[in-house]
């Protein structure tokens, strides 16, 4: 069943390390199955009270994949240039 991985990402820090993160990251989704479906900071918010920053929505076979990519030494090597300079939500979700 597939699985999804969505965050919230703002910008707190260095503009250019996110930059690397981001070119990095690609890479890191292919061997598990992963797929970028968005990944944009052009959003409505159509109810509720939220100021979100950039969303990003991966999508994956299954969870043990999206699992498996998070807990990857490829994304945890590079996962600290994101988390210096963001702040971040991120939750893996499974689909229908």
């Amino acid at each position: 069943m597939t699985a999804y991985v969505i965050a919230d990402v703002q910008l707190t820090g260095d503009a250019e390390e996110l930059a690397e993160y981001r070119s990095k990251v690609v890479a890191t989704l292919a061997p598990h199955g992963g797929r970028y479906l968005a990944r944009g900071s052009e959003i409505d918010v159509v109810e509720g009270e939220w100021a979100p920053g950039q969303i990003v929505l991966v999508e994956f076979p299954d969870l043990a994949s999206a699992r498996a990519w998070n807990d990857s030494p490829e994304y945890r090597a590079i996962a600290p240039l994101r988390i210096r300079n963001t702040d971040s939500k991120r939750l893996i979700v499974q689909g229908l």
